[in-house]
């Protein structure tokens, strides 16, 4: 595996149960990975965990809420117990709502700025100790194309939060760089997933509309976040901290007046 060569690491994913953050803990196992995952959902993280054990890595599953400081830092404790060490850790899990500016409740913005920035903050914060006292470690942080731009249709607390994280990655990128530890960002466009399968199902028109800004020609995959996952916790990347780095198919390169060229369907479904 050579650059990319995981084997005597260890990785904390948040989400793994489904989608991003099940999708990356497997390509870490399979280049050679110990991984904690962390979850809400019980037997989801189970299934991953035994999905990564037939692999041939060892995988500890948690059930933890990190959007509660206590929860992720007894996470932390259980880490320190089970493998003694942290070499790389993924943000992924956490929750936004919609709801226009106008109407939006503050308790509302508040929660998902607990589920999204002061959560993976402390994720981060445990996370980064223990990275900085072994002098390396890698962090990725998910966050949204809305982290850069603006989306509309109601993302308002959801933006304002996914903005924090962006700064907080570059901030956190900045203090620890030069003590071994990379923070880096990913900023996917539109993954399939439960809810969004639900709100394409309420509006079927809504598919289109994001088609429609998305040159690759396809809605992102949560299998599309492998390779990045294994180059940052990789030495592979050992030169890149404090990035943002897009996973849209193309969206941020085509502004509101650009248009598409041809699509091949066979050639986007790659």
């Amino acid at each position: 595996m050579g650059l990319f060569d995981l084997n005597g690491r260890v990785a904390m994913v948040s989400g793994a149960a489904s989608g991003m953050g099940r999708a990356a803990s497997l390509a870490l196992a399979e280049h050679g990975a110990d991984l904690m995952l962390v979850d809400l959902n019980r037997d989801g993280v189970e299934q991953t965990a035994n999905a990564i054990r037939a692999i041939g890595r060892r995988a500890v599953p948690v059930t933890a809420d990190v959007s509660q400081y206590e929860s992720i830092r007894e996470t932390f404790r259980k880490l320190d117990q089970e493998f003694g060490q942290l070499d790389f850790l993924a943000n992924v899990a956490g929750e936004g709502l919609l709801a226009d500016p106008e109407h939006v409740a503050m308790e509302q913005v508040e929660q998902v700025m607990r589920n999204l920035v002061l959560g993976r903050f402390c994720m981060c914060q445990e996370g980064g100790r223990r990275m900085l006292r072994a002098g390396r470690g890698s962090i990725v942080n998910i966050g949204s194309l809305a982290s850069i731009t603006a989306l509309g249709r109601g993302h308002i607390a959801y933006s304002m939060a996914m903005g924090a994280v962006a700064q907080m990655t570059r901030e956190l990128s900045t203090e620890w760089a030069g003590r071994g530890v990379r923070v880096n960002a990913i900023l996917p466009a539109q993954v399939v997933n439960p809810s969004l399968e639900k709100r394409i199902a309420e509006n079927p028109a809504m598919r289109d509309k994001w088609l429609s800004g998305i040159p690759r020609g396809r809605m992102g995959r949560p299998t599309d976040i492998q390779g990045l996952a294994v180059l940052l916790a990789s030495d592979a990347s050992s030169w890149i901290t404090g990035t943002l780095i897009p996973m849209d198919g193309g969206n941020l390169a085509v502004n509101s007046g650009g248009t598409l060229g041809p699509v091949d369907a066979a050639a986007a479904e790659l």
